[in-house]
């Protein structure tokens, strides 16, 4: 049974009040964690944001949010009624001065709590508001800053936004937020390397034939088109979950889980990754950009016809790389993520090596390689893939099974979601599923030089229809070293159909 331990009265700021993230992730996470006497009732959410509102009118927004976002089972009136008391709205202006009084009145009246203040706004403005913060005498010693991505679109801006940032707030009280490190499977995956002989001794060069890390998305950019397109798909996506995914799977064992301790094994892995030089760009990275098509069964436009105006921006990436240790050499992570691709699943594949030998005839048994498919969405959890005897007489025959955990169906919960679980750590000062300074300063650094040699090859991305699964070069990417991207769910899913049905 899932434990929801209280956390310290506090308050907790929300800049970029009115914007989408705002209304659609972090007040539901707020009023769960609420509903679930997580938060105690003393503590207050006043949301801040340019527009003119009264407070009333910004808790009929939240209220909407709630109702679109929430699954009504996990809706009460009087969770809702006791939720909007602890809300407040503050209309200023992030970059000037106006209206930061009234927030400083509010604030003034528990100068001792903790308080969180959240950034959901444009990142060219963190800089701003954490200085009117200082001006405003509000960045309290007990004070934490939340940061989210991207910070900055290269290695300069990602500096100078930390470095701005780092005038008011030290290092301590800075949390760069990822929701990737949040879920549950996530944090699984230390889980399961750490407190697991069987995984952590297999989890080598020796035994392990490459990894596969896969975040799909079936929606287009719709009303992000503006700023998706100054960014793609390697800055909004690769620069930060996948290579954060990649270094939880790679880092060496932590000393402790101390969040620094945690951070330094996963930064250690940043600095091993292999360079991608100019001459390999080809053979290595593969972007593309959608064209119309058919996704989840309707005809859908173009990536240029939904920004309306013509682009070079990558819609998709795959990119081939390797993390140079003992422990992972000659071992290949695949990396792949888009736009309008068949189905919205965010995985990680661990593909073991073939037995060595055979003693088995070829005419009873297809005899594959074993495989742990780590699935963060859409349904949490892990799954082994072993070879078993097909039930029954008349000889033995082969197939591939599965050993499937469902987090949620496995304990009768529901788990916090990721913003449930960040926004909390951050009142409690855990810093350790945030990413630290060096780590998104190590990740700019490895990922510039792609961006630059895709600038100066000046070739477009290579175009593929929406309800695909990319270009054909990102199958060619992988299948020219006789490997394969895993995209068998629909078995999977008939197999544990069958399997149910069968106990």
């Amino acid at each position: 049974m899932a434990q929801f331990i209280p956390v310290t009265t506090f308050d907790c700021v929300v800049f970029g009040a009115t914007g989408d993230l705002t209304l659609r992730k972090l007040m539901p996470a707020l009023y769960r964690r609420f509903r679930d006497n997580q938060i105690p009732p003393e503590s207050r959410i006043i949301a801040a944001a340019r527009s003119e509102l009264a407070s009333e009118e910004y808790r009929r927004r939240v209220v909407e949010g709630l109702n679109r976002h929430v699954r009504a089972a996990e809706l009460s009136e009087a969770a809702i009624a006791a939720f909007l008391e602890r809300i407040s709205y503050v209309a200023l202006d992030g970059a000037a001065g106006a209206g930061w009084e009234g927030l400083a009145r509010l604030l003034g009246e528990q100068p001792e709590r903790v308080r969180v203040y959240y950034l959901a706004t444009s990142p060219d403005l963190y800089g701003p508001i954490c200085r009117n913060l200082r001006a405003f005498d509000l960045a309290s010693p007990e004070s934490r800053v939340v940061l989210e991505k991207p910070i900055g679109h290269d290695l300069a801006s990602a500096k100078e936004i930390n470095d701005e940032v780092g005038q008011i707030f030290s290092e301590r009280q800075t949390f760069r937020i990822d929701h990737f490190l949040g879920k549950e499977t996530v944090q699984n995956l230390m889980v399961l390397r750490f407190a697991n002989s069987i995984f952590e001794r297999l989890w080598n060069t020796d035994v392990i034939d490459h990894v596969q890390i896969t975040v799909a998305e079936t929606v287009g950019v719709e009303g992000r088109a503006g700023y998706y397109d100054k960014s793609g798909a390697l800055r909004d996506m690769v620069q930060n979950h996948l290579l954060q995914l990649l270094c939880l799977l790679a880092m060496e064992p932590p000393v402790s889980l101390d969040p620094d301790a945690v951070r330094d094994e996963k930064l250690k892995v940043l600095r091993a990754l292999k360079p991608i030089e100019a001459h390999d760009i080809g053979a290595l990275t593969v972007r593309g950009q959608y064209v119309q098509g058919i996704a989840d069964g309707h005809a859908v436009p173009s990536y240029v016809a939904e920004l309306g105006a013509p682009s070079r921006t990558e819609t998709f990436v795959a990119v081939k790389t390797e993390v140079r240790s003992w422990r992972w050499a000659g071992v290949p992570f695949y990396l792949r993520t888009g736009k309008r691709l068949p189905r919205k699943i965010s995985e990680i594949v661990v593909q073991f090596r073939a037995v060595p030998f055979s003693i088995f005839p070829r005419d009873v048994s297809d005899l594959q390689a074993n495989k742990l498919v780590v699935r963060l969405q859409p349904d949490e959890g892990m799954r082994l893939n072993l070879m078993t005897k097909d039930p029954g007489p008349g000889g033995l025959r082969l197939r591939p099974g599965w050993l499937d955990i469902s987090f949620e169906q496995a304990f009768g919960v529901r788990y916090p979601d990721a913003y449930e679980r960040l926004l909390l750590d951050a009142v409690r000062g855990n810093a350790t599923l945030f990413m630290r300074r060096d780590e998104v300063e190590a990740a700019w650094a490895w990922v510039e030089p792609i961006l630059e040699a895709w600038a100066e090859a000046a070739e477009p991305p290579r175009l593929y229809p929406a309800g695909s699964w990319g270009p054909t070069a990102a199958i060619a990417l992988i299948e020219r070293d006789r490997r394969t991207w895993h995209e068998d769910w629909e078995e999977e899913a008939v197999a544990a159909d069958h399997a149910a049905a069968a106990s």
